[in-house]
């Protein structure tokens, strides 16, 4: 079933397939930095587009590393992008080195990722920010079609298994999101598929 399939009436269950972009190889704090993706993995690119559903429509973040991961998987019904789906703004900190930070400022660094609420970077967005913009996205996207796309970000997909699964901002945090991996849920009803799955 595709997007056509909301033509026809509500959608009970809307399955959300959330790819985390391909790897920048960044060292360096990337959230709004607009850097490109390495797609030269075609083979689990191919392996990628095969394992997600055929005719959903996809919809990525408005960032170029999230913008041609979606491209790289091949001809679907495209969505506007979305900026609401981009990574946390680091503010100040982005492109900055982990280490440059907590010797400058360790206690603040420490705070935002041991303790993610409402602790922002200088200039920056907090996770509680973060998740709200994402849910709300995700949101507009319910009931559009039973299967969509989101190429997105680490931060984005965390944030709606943060919702999925009823998590503390910190149990949500501990997951794993590989590049180019696929978690899977539903957020009405809340359900979760698979998380970090590598095709």
């Amino acid at each position: 079933r595709g997007a056509a399939d909301a033509a026809e009436g509500p959608v009970a269950v809307t399955r959300f397939w959330l790819v985390r972009h391909g790897p920048t190889h960044a060292r360096t704090m990337i959230g709004w930095t607009d850097l490109p993706a390495d797609l030269s993995d075609s083979a689990a690119l191919m392996r990628l587009s095969a394992h997600l559903p055929k005719h959903a429509p996809v919809i990525s973040s408005d960032l170029t590393r999230a913008m041609a991961t979606a491209d790289a998987l091949g001809p679907r019904p495209r969505l506007p992008h979305d900026p609401a789906l981009r990574e946390i703004n680091f503010g100040q900190w982005e492109t900055r080195p982990f280490a440059e930070i907590e010797a400058e400022s360790p206690d603040h660094i420490r705070a935002f990722w041991d303790r993610p609420g409402d602790i922002a970077p200088p200039g920056g967005e907090s996770w509680n920010a973060l998740s709200i913009r994402t849910w709300a996205a995700l949101d507009r996207l319910q009931d559009l079609a039973p299967d969509i796309i989101v190429v997105a970000h680490f931060g984005p997909i965390v944030a709606a298994l943060q919702r999925a699964e009823g998590l503390s901002p910190e149990a949500a945090f501990a997951h794993r999101i590989d590049n180019l991996s696929v978690t899977s849920l539903s957020l009405a009803p809340p359900k979760v598929f698979s998380i970090n799955h590598r095709p």
